[in-house]
């Protein structure tokens, strides 16, 4: 494939342009300088500036591992310790799927976080349960907030695909803010997860496809990047012809999808949602907690609010499904029944 290096005139041209502003032009020097230092570490490929040694509890202790990277496993870390402790309540994540916000140009909310907040009342009130609404919208409305695309690691050998991911930050190629480093614990934590998106263009949205592509090192991801000493392919690609195990990280815990659209392809969307979960080893909550539904069918975008207020099926629906999922997590939590892969399952098994 061709090379996508820059020369050093074009690679500090497109640095610059994160500075069009005029108000930057007093400062005109200060940024050829930073340019310069860019321009060293893009040429240098310093990916990950700052390393410690991984340690002993690694295959290789002597290996540079990325501190940003030790963060997130760490944060991880923590997080499924949160999910496995049966003196804590379980937690429910609730995923706002839209990237409609009012703080941008589309200039009003996206029905999901409204019916995300119907789901988190719900909870609230029959359960009394924690949730935590994670807002995808938030890729487009908030500065500094991304999600980088998966680069498919995954498909040259699994064991190069690190859990958590660390393809980013590559601060060499100014692929940083990646948000996956603070999702990755919200999902660990979550007994259940409940994703809320529309349908666009016969598929899901383009925050959640970029959330489900980079969970993939969720779904047999390599914990130990020494094995492969970072991103070696043909050290990954014999670890794993010697022998890989496909972790399942989010192995356990239940899931509901709910999908709303106007036009078509809601069923089709909520099928593919609830297939992936499936075989990240997630577990229905029911049937009722998988739903596809259209709110103002073939009517003007202009009014989509009103429908939905003119709908309280669609609503009641979106509770019940929220309620389902609450009901088995409570439920798995107290022994009513056993899915595979649960912490709980295990821990009574023993």
């Amino acid at each position: 494939m061709p090379s996508p290096r820059l020369d050093e005139k074009e690679f500090k041209r497109r640095y610059r342009q994160q500075f069009f502003d005029p108000a930057f032009s007093s400062l005109s020097g200060e940024i050829d300088r930073i340019a310069a230092v860019a321009w060293d570490a893009y040429v240098n490929s310093r990916k990950a500036p700052v390393t410690r040694k991984a340690g002993d509890e690694f295959n290789d202790p002597s290996y540079d591992l990325s501190v940003e990277w030790l963060a997130a496993r760490d944060a991880i870390r923590a997080a499924q310790g949160r999910f496995e402790d049966l003196a804590r309540a379980p937690s429910i994540l609730i995923i706002n799927g839209s990237s409609r916000s009012e703080h941008t140009c589309p200039g009003e909310m996206s029905k999901s976080f409204r019916l995300a907040e119907q789901a988190k009342d719900a909870i609230a009130e029959n359960f009394r349960l924690h949730s935590t609404i994670l807002d995808l919208s938030r890729v487009t409305s908030e500065f500094g907030r991304q999600i980088h695309p998966c680069k498919a690691c995954f498909s040259t050998a699994a064991a190069l695909c690190h859990w958590p991911c660390s393809c980013y930050p590559n601060h060499s190629l100014g692929q940083v803010h990646d948000w996956m480093n603070d999702i990755y614990p919200m999902w660990v934590e979550a007994a259940g997860v409940m994703i809320i998106t529309p349908v666009n263009w016969y598929a899901t949205s383009s925050p959640v496809k970029l959330m489900m592509d980079r969970l993939v090192c969720a779904d047999g991801g390599n914990p130990d990047p020494t094995l492969t000493h970072g991103k070696d392919a043909a050290r990954a690609k014999q670890v794993e012809l010697d022998g890989w195990d496909y972790p399942r990280h989010l192995a356990g815990r239940l899931f509901s999808v709910v999908v709303h659209g106007d036009v078509e392809g809601a069923e089709n969307v909520r099928r593919s949602l609830s297939d992936w979960l499936r075989f990240m080893r997630l577990t229905p909550a029911g049937p009722q907690a998988e739903l596809d539904r259209y709110i103002g069918y073939w009517k003007p975008y202009a009014t989509s609010h009103e429908e939905l207020d003119h709908d309280p099926a669609v609503i009641e629906e979106v509770r019940n499904a929220a309620c389902s999922l609450a009901e088995g997590v409570v439920s798995l939590r107290a022994g009513r029944f056993q899915i595979p892969g649960s912490h709980l399952t295990e821990a009574r098994s023993k």
